[in-house]
């Protein structure tokens, strides 16, 4: 029921929606046995890049691994004409991070899900 009800909202957003295509974007970094230490996924749509997932492995961290796939991220998504990205990050993640990379926080979710809070932030690009 609920890819159902995802599809038909889809189709109703696609038929109404200003602009006409949503296409993924994804950056990596493999270690040198191939496994996967790091990675972001987003989407880029209209003017904006849409930035869902940035992670990196424990063991790497403070390695300015993540600032080179943001900034990987952010590069690309300005090749396809975006110009303002917008993500959400929880309070125990990386809002520090993100602050430090030019990110605003536009509004603050409180009590999410329970005691925590979720941040949304955007960033001219």
């Amino acid at each position: 029921m609920t890819d159902y009800l995802t599809d038909r909202i889809r189709e109703f957003n696609w038929a109404n929606w200003e602009v006409q295509e949503r296409l993924p974007l994804a950056a990596q970094i493999k270690n040198e046995s191939g496994e996967v230490i790091a990675g972001a996924s987003a989407r880029t749509f209209g003017d904006w890049l849409l930035l869902d997932i940035l992670w990196v492995s424990e063991q790497i961290r403070g390695q300015n691994v993540g600032t080179q796939l943001l900034s990987k991220i952010e590069t690309a998504a300005r090749k396809r004409g975006c110009k303002k990205c917008l993500l959400d990050t929880l309070n125990f993640q990386a809002m520090p991070f993100y602050k430090k990379h030019g990110y605003v926080t536009q509004w603050v979710q409180e009590g999410y899900p329970k005691e925590g809070c979720k941040y949304f932030m955007v960033k001219e690009l």
